[in-house]
């Protein structure tokens, strides 16, 4: 033992620069998580055409990547756990650079939907391991701020320009191009990591076999509950399928639970998400996920229908989301470095309840109130995505850092799920009339106004009450 603490602290970088290649691959790694999200929507009109596509297939293209990589996250983090993280992230992204290859060969929707639920398995495979390969890196709390400051900013650089990318391109290729850019990045994250990560030893393992009942039934908990708010978007509120959906999240929770509790080796140990730096944060991070996405579809919603900007129009609007998110990058580090870390999080909490705050007061005034929402949102984001991540990395054993990282993630999959889910029930609840249609009369209007009002203090509610108890469970946490 000795000997191997002796090798990992020579094999420890002292600085980013001693680890760029590294860092380079999982950089690559998230920013093809991000350029997936941004880049594809843009070609959805067109691979319509080209592929006779109805809508719903089409809603099935994004659908299957997003429920499979939700899905599948806590049963690969679990695995690589146990197989190493590194060795899982290689085989996920070659797995995704020949998904994305085989885009030249498809023929039909059904064929792209495929291609798309064996992309969301890729992304499975590679995405939790960016935050638990970042961590192992170094062993200073500073530089894993840093590393994961530096690695998410590449990702939100691909964000910001998948739109723009996707255009130009559509412009001068097929939209199969837009997929194929995977192809490249897949083969810079493999090296960088190949060359760049050393494998674990045994000891940076887990030991015990893996709860295959347990990831079973997370996995049917997740994609349950990532299915039901599409349900409820596209069924309607007064639709049976949405609420038998709810049943089943219900049932697969329960079994999920009981099977956890009984396991003699669980997927997930109770008292290891007890841990006050995990359950903190994996809270901060459920509040910001009501934020984003819960606040993002209302003001997506709100810019188009009832104001009726362009589609055009209406992504230019978001740029002070993805500008504060560059920005704040740059000194999030220092920030943290200032107040210490559980702080950070505090204050990065307290910014994105702010912003909701904004938005449920003034979000229907004018747009520069919508401007004032998105950056406060954004800039406590970029605070809490990065040191509530090291929060959950620090409260977890070295040899489970895959399954928090996991858990990081999926927490940000189902709020998500959950906040789209509120804002659409009630906005389909209060409103009466063709909604997507447009072009409202004075009383649509207002029962828009209504839904959204009381949806953004719903989702201002829900995120109060995971800050509160996110700090709460932080302070009982030994001080960074």
């Amino acid at each position: 033992m000795p000997a191997n603490n002796l090798r990992k602290n020579i094999q420890s970088p002292q600085s980013l620069r001693e680890a760029w290649l590294a860092i380079a691959g999982l950089s690559a790694v998230f920013l093809f998580e991000m350029l997936d999200n941004s880049i594809l929507n843009i070609a959805l009109p067109t691979i319509g055409r080209e592929l006779n596509a109805s809508a719903t297939s089409l809603q099935w293209i994004t659908s299957a990547y997003a429920i499979v990589f939700g899905g599948l996250m806590l049963a690969f983090g679990a695995m690589a756990d146990r197989f190493g993280r590194r060795r899982m992230m290689l085989i996920g992204l070659v797995l995704l650079g020949c998904a994305s290859l085989s885009t030249i060969f498809v023929q039909t929707a059904n064929e792209l939907i495929a291609v798309r639920a064996v992309m969301g398995i890729a992304a499975a495979m590679t995405t939790p391991g960016t935050i638990a390969l970042a961590f192992r890196l170094f062993e200073q709390d500073k530089l894993r701020i840093r590393a994961i400051s530096a690695i998410t900013t590449v990702g939100l650089i691909g964000l910001a320009a998948g739109p723009m990318v996707g255009g130009l391109l559509l412009s001068v290729a097929p939209w199969q191009t837009l997929l194929l850019i995977n192809v490249p990045i897949a083969l810079l994250a493999f090296l960088g990591i190949r060359v760049g990560i050393r494998p674990e030893s045994q000891d940076e393992l887990h030991p015990v076999p893996i709860d295959i009942a347990g990831a079973i039934f997370g996995t049917l908990t997740i994609i349950s509950v990532i299915m039901t708010p599409t349900l409820f978007v596209d069924e309607g509120a007064s639709a049976i399928i949405p609420w038998l959906a709810v049943v089943a999240v219900g049932v697969f929770v329960v079994l999920f639970i009981i099977r956890e509790r009984t396991a003699r080796h669980p997927l997930i140990d109770t008292a290891l998400v007890g841990q006050p730096l995990v359950s903190g944060g994996l809270a901060y991070k459920a509040a910001t996920g009501l934020a984003i996405a819960g606040l993002g579809y209302i003001i997506s919603l709100q810019l188009q229908l009832d104001w009726g900007w362009p589609p055009f129009a209406a992504s230019v609007a978001m740029l002070p989301q993805v500008i504060t998110l560059l920005l704040v990058g740059f000194v999030v580090e220092k920030f943290v470095a200032h107040v210490g870390i559980h702080k950070a999080a505090w204050f990065g909490s307290l910014s994105v309840l702010a912003g909701m705050v904004v938005f449920a007061i003034l979000g229907q005034a004018s747009y520069g109130w919508v401007a004032l929402t998105l950056v406060l949102i954004s800039a406590g984001l970029r605070v809490v995505g990065v040191v509530a991540g090291v929060n959950v990395m620090n409260g977890v054993p070295k040899n489970r850092t895959s399954i928090g990282a996991a858990m990081v993630d999926t927490t940000d999959e189902i709020t998500s799920g959950v906040s789209v889910a509120v804002a659409g029930t009630l906005i389909a609840a209060f409103f009466v009339g063709d909604f997507s249609q447009g072009h409202w009369t004075s009383s649509q209007a207002a029962q828009f106004h209504s839904a959204a009002s009381f949806g953004s203090w719903v989702l201002v509610a829900l995120a109060a009450g995971f800050i509160i108890w996110a700090s709460a469970r932080t302070r009982q946490a030994k001080q960074v």
